[in-house]
Order: C-alpha cells, then structure tokens, then sequence
C-alpha cells in the first residue's frame, strides 16, 4: 500500500546536496538551467524565459508533498556547498492500484558529470520505496538522451521497452525507451556492487 501523503522531513540530505521544496528565491539558479536549450532539449518544457520560469516557480513551491495520483514531487538539488540549485529532482504518483511513480531530473550544464544526478535520483528511489511503499519506478526517456540512459542504468534499471514513432515532442515524432526498476530489485542490490564509486558517478 502507497503511504500518503509523500512529504518527508526536509532537507533529505545526500552526501553533497540538500533536497527541498523550491523556494522563491531559487529564480535565478532555476533560469540558468530552465532557459538553456541544450539543457531542455530532451525535457518537455520548452526554453523559459524569466516571466515563465517565475510562473513554473510559483508552481514549484507548493510541489513539496503528494496527496494523490497524479502529483508531482519536485525537489530543488542544493548543492550544499555553493548553497546553490543546481537541478531538481522529480517524482509523479503514477498509479495507485499498481503503485507505480515515474521519475524524472534537470541538471544545469555546467554541474553535469560530477554524479549529483545520480546521487538526487538515488535519493529519491530510496523515498520511493522505502518511505512511500511503492512497487516500481519508471522512466521515460527521448532514445537519443544517451546520458539519462546511462544514468538509469547506474540506478540500476532496466531497458523494459524501445517505442517507435511513440510521442509528438517539440515538432518531430521520437522514439522512447521506458526503463524500471520494482521495490525487490531495489532492496536486494540490483545495481552491481563491482561497480566502482567513480562509475556510479
């Protein structure tokens, strides 16, 4: 059974950042990564412009707990020792008869590859199913997104499925992979513990 509501204490703290519900004050780091268009080139908002960053903000602050199917958790990643956002980190209520969620991240450019998306998106799998009781996670991805592919594959989930021609995203059709991971996978160490701390990263 799915625990609600999700509204764990704040901040869920990793090894290197703070995760919390956005703040107001969080505009300018969110435009840096929301008006970047090598940033949302595979998400599905567009490139923002600061008026429409400060309406998706708005949004953003009361997205700090879940009450029902279709929600979204969205956490700011504060990068502990700049104090600084540097991405978010997501997570939708899918299903409640399956208790199932989709997650989802982004990252500013200039914070990518020093594994924070890893390490937000390994916080968040561990609220999911050791906090919310859920039974699987999943992630839907553009196939040419081969970062997110392989940060799905260091969480330790599954390419489950290739859909052709599957969505209608920003002006051509694209292909999908779905990649999951269930709540057994995760608490018997589905990622392979030879894996190095640096490859995990």
């Amino acid at each position: 059974m799915v625990n609600l509501p999700w509204a764990p204490e704040y901040p869920v703290a990793t090894e290197r950042l703070d995760l919390r519900p956005h703040r107001l004050g969080d505009l300018d780091d969110l435009l840096r990564f929301h008006g970047d268009p090598e940033v949302v080139r595979y998400i599905p908002w567009p490139v923002r412009t600061r008026e429409q960053t400060v309406t998706a903000l708005e949004a953003r602050t009361r997205q700090g707990s879940v009450f029902e199917p279709g929600q979204w958790l969205v956490l700011a990643m504060v990068e502990r020792e700049t104090g600084r956002v540097i991405g978010e980190i997501l997570l939708k209520y899918d299903d409640e008869t399956d208790a199932r969620a989709e997650l989802g991240y982004a990252m500013a450019r200039d914070r990518e590859g020093h594994g924070f998306a890893t390490e937000a998106a390994r916080a968040m799998l561990e609220l999911a199913f050791d906090r919310f009781g859920l039974n699987r996670v999943i992630a839907r991805l553009d196939t040419r997104n081969d970062a997110s592919a392989r940060l799905l594959e260091r969480l330790g989930m599954r390419r489950e499925a290739h859909h052709l021609r599957a969505s209608w995203f920003k002006g051509e059709w694209t292909d999908d992979f779905v990649y999951a991971i269930t709540a057994d996978e995760w608490r018997t160490g589905h990622i392979p513990e030879a894996l190095s701390k640096r490859e995990l990263h």
